[in-house]
C-alpha cells in the first residue's frame, strides 16, 4: 500500500461534510488510520493466502466446541481498528472532544480500510448494524449489559456483532425463514439453522431473526433477538457451527452454517416488528457495502496508475499511450464521482438517524432510493475496476504476487451481499409503487439542476432531456403488467443512477470549479457524449493536470 497516490477527493469530502469541532480531530486522526492500514495490508496478504479462519469442531475428548481460529495478525487488526472508534464513537463521546463522532468519519475510515482488507470491513459493518439495533430498540437492561462491549474502544472487552438472516430454504426470501423462538421465563430459546452467517465464532453477540411459536407466516411473523455467543459462565450458548464456507474472496471473515440448539436469546423491541428493524440495519449495511466498493475501486485505480507509470512497452511508459490514459482518467472520474455520491447519500442517511422522530415520507423514500442506487452501481463497478486493473497489468495482473487477483475475488461478493442488482431494482419498484419515488426523484434532480450556474447549461440541457426520458419510461412501466414492471425495473434503476451521479458530478464542480470541473467534464463526456469522432477528448485534455503521481502519505 506504500504506492497509494494522493486522494484529493477524500480531502474534498472531509472538508465538505465533517463539521465544527470534529473537523480538526478527523484531519488529525485519518492520516493515522491510513498509516495503520499499511500494516493491515501486509496482514491481509497472509490471511488471504495462508492464514484463513479454521473451524475447530471438537476438543481432544470429542466434545463439540465449535471454535473458530483466526491468525494473530487478524486479531491485531481487530484490536487496532475498533480502538479507533470506527464503531464506538458513533454512539459514545470521543474523550478529548466530549462529543460523538459521525457517520462521515466512520465511513471515511471504512473507505480506507476497504482498500486493504474489505473482508474485515464486513465484521465492522455487522458490529455497526448490531450496535445500531441495540441502541435504538433494545430495552435498558440489554443496553446496559451489551452495548458497552459492542462500542468498545479498548476500555472493556470487545464483543463484535453479527446479523444472522439467511436460511437454506429462503435466501433473499426472508419471509420463508423457519428458525423458531420459544418463550422461557424472561428470555427465549432459539432453535434452527442459519445457512450463511458471517463473523461466526468471532462475534460476541448476534442479532437473529426468528419466528415466535404461533406467529404468522411471512416477514410479519419474524421477531428480532439478541443472541450472546457464550453464556455468562463462558460456556457455549447451545450454538453449533456445522462448517465454515470455502469462499471465493473476503476470506478474512469466517462465514459458516450455524445451528441453534435452544440458545438463550433476548427479544429486541416489539415482537411483530423484527423484520422492519432488520431492514433499517440493512440500509446501514448497504451504505457500508457501497463504501467497501469505492474503496476497492480506489485501490484498483492506484495499482493501475502505479503499474502503468513504472512499466514500459515498445520503448514508452504504458501511461504515455492514449488508450491507457483514457482508461486511467475514466476510472478516476467514475471513482471520484461515485465516492462523492456515497458521502452525499450518507449526509441524508445521517440526518434521518439524528432526527428525534421519523422523517417525512419524502425524506424516507429518497433516502432508501439513493442507498439502493449507490449500492447497486458501486458493487458492479468494484468488479469492473478490478478487471481493468488486471488488464492494465497484463499477465502480471493475474498472478497472486500482485494484489489485483485478491481485489477481484473480494469485489465479487459485494454484488451479492445486502441485495443483488435484481433485489435492489425490485426495491426501487416498490418505492415507486408505495411513494411515487420516481416523481420525487425527478423533482429533486430538476431542483438541483436549477441551482447550478449558467455556464453549466450544456450539461444541464442534456440531463434535462434524460430526465424526460426517465419520466416517460416510469409512466409507461407503471401502466403495464406486473411481469413487465419487474422486467424494466433494472433499466429504471440504472437510468436513475446515471442521472444521480451526473448531478453529483456537477454539484461538486460548482463547489470546486477547477479540479472538480475537470472530473465532471470527463465523467459526463464518458457517460453521455462519447460517440463518434472527438478531436479533443476530455480524458486526454485533463490527464496531466489530474494525474498527480507523487507518492505521498498526504491525506487531509
Amino acid at each position: 500500500m506504500n504506492t497509494l497516490t494522493i486522494d484529493e477527493n477524500l480531502n474534498f469530502i472531509v472538508n465538505r461534510y465533517v463539521r465544527n469541532e470534529l473537523l480538526p480531530y478527523v484531519k488529525k486522526e485519518l492520516p493515522k488510520f491510513r498509516a495503520m492500514c499499511k500494516q493491515i495490508d501486509e496482514r491481509a496478504k497472509h490471511t488471504d493466502r495462508e492464514g484463513q479462519p479454521k473451524l475447530i469442531k471438537y476438543d481432544k475428548f470429542g466434545n463439540d466446541i465449535s471454535e473458530v481460529w483466526v491468525n494473530e495478525g487478524y486479531r491485531q487488526t481487530i484490536k487496532e481498528t475498533y480502538n479507533t472508534g470506527i464503531v464506538g464513537y458513533l454512539h459514545k463521546n470521543i474523550p478529548e472532544l466530549n462529543q460523538r463522532g459521525s457517520y462521515h468519519f466512520s465511513y471515511a475510515q471504512g473507505y480506507l480500510l476497504s482498500q486493504v482488507e474489505p473482508g474485515f470491513y464486513c465484521p465492522v459493518t455487522l458490529t455497526m448494524a448490531t450496535a445500531y439495533l441495540v441502541e435504538k430498540y433494545a430495552n435498558e437492561k440489554l443496553k446496559e449489559r451489551y452495548l458497552p462491549h459492542l462500542l468498545s474502544t479498548g476500555d472493556v472487552e470487545l464483543y463484535e456483532g453479527a446479523t444472522f438472516l439467511t436460511e437454506r430454504q429462503g435466501g433473499s426470501d426472508v419471509g420463508a425463514n423457519e428458525v423458531m423462538a420459544k418463550k422461557e421465563g424472561e428470555y427465549y430459546r432459539i432453535y434452527g439453522e442459519k445457512y450463511f452467517a458471517s463473523n461466526v465464532g468471532m462475534c460476541g453477540v448476534a442479532a437473529v431473526l426468528a419466528r415466535l411459536e404461533g406467529a404468522e407466516k411471512g416477514t410479519k411473523g419474524l421477531s428480532l433477538f439478541l443472541v450472546p455467543w457464550q453464556k455468562d459462565d463462558g460456556s457455549k450458548n447451545d450454538i453449533q457451527v456445522r462448517r465454515l464456507k470455502d469462499k471465493l474472496g473476503v476470506r478474512a471473515v469466517p462465514s459458516g452454517e450455524v445451528v441453534f440448539e435452544g440458545a438463550t436469546a433476548f427479544l429486541i423491541g416489539e415482537a411483530e416488528k423484527g423484520f422492519y428493524y432488520m431492514m433499517e440495519a440493512l440500509n446501514l449495511s448497504r451504505v457500508c457495502n457501497a463504501i467497501a466498493s469505492v474503496g476497492i475501486m480506489r485501490r484498483a485505480y492506484d495499482e493501475a496508475v502505479n503499474y502503468t507509470h513504472d512499466r514500459k512497452a515498445f520503448g514508452r511508459q504504458l501511461s504515455e499511450y492514449p488508450m491507457v490514459r483514457e482508461t486511467l482518467m475514466d476510472l478516476l472520474a467514475r471513482q471520484e464521482v461515485e465516492t462523492s455520491a456515497c458521502f452525499k447519500t450518507i449526509e441524508g442517511f445521517e440526518s434521518l438517524i439524528k432526527k428525534d422522530k421519523q422523517g417525512s415520507m419524502r425524506e424516507e423514500a429518497l433516502n432508501r432510493l439513493y442507498i439502493a442506487l449507490i449500492k447497486m452501481r458501486t458493487a458492479e463497478e468494484a468488479i469492473a475496476f478490478s478487471h481493468e486493473a488486471i488488464e492494465l497489468h497484463g499477465g502480471n495482473g493475474y498472478i497472486e504476487d500482485f494484489v489485483t487477483p485478491r481485489l477481484l475475488r473480494d469485489a465479487q461478493v459485494l454484488t451479492v451481499w445486502e441485495g443483488t442488482e435484481n433485489i435492489l431494482a425490485l426495491e426501487v419498484l416498490r418505492l415507486i409503487e408505495k411513494f411515487q419515488v420516481d416523481e420525487l426523484f425527478i423533482d429533486e434532480m430538476n431542483d438541483l439542476l436549477h441551482q447550478l450556474p449558467s455556464h453549466f447549461q450544456r450539461h444541464i440541457n442534456k440531463l434535462k432531456k434524460i430526465i424526460v426520458e426517465l419520466s416517460e419510461l416510469s409512466k409507461a412501466v407503471k401502466g403495464t403488467t406486473s411481469d413487465l414492471q419487474t422486467f424494466h425495473a433494472k433499466k429504471i434503476a440504472n437510468l436513475m443512477a446515471d442521472i444521480y451521479l451526473s448531478v453529483v458530478a456537477l454539484e461538486d464542480a460548482m463547489m470546486d470549479p477547477v479540479r472538480k470541473w475537470k472530473i465532471a467534464d470527463i465523467f459526463l463526456e464518458q457517460m453521455w457524449g462519447n460517440e463518434g469522432f472527438n478531436p479533443v477528448p476530455a480524458v486526454l485534455r485533463h490527464f496531466d493536470e489530474l494525474l498527480n503521481h507523487t507518492q505521498s502519505d498526504h491525506l487531509v
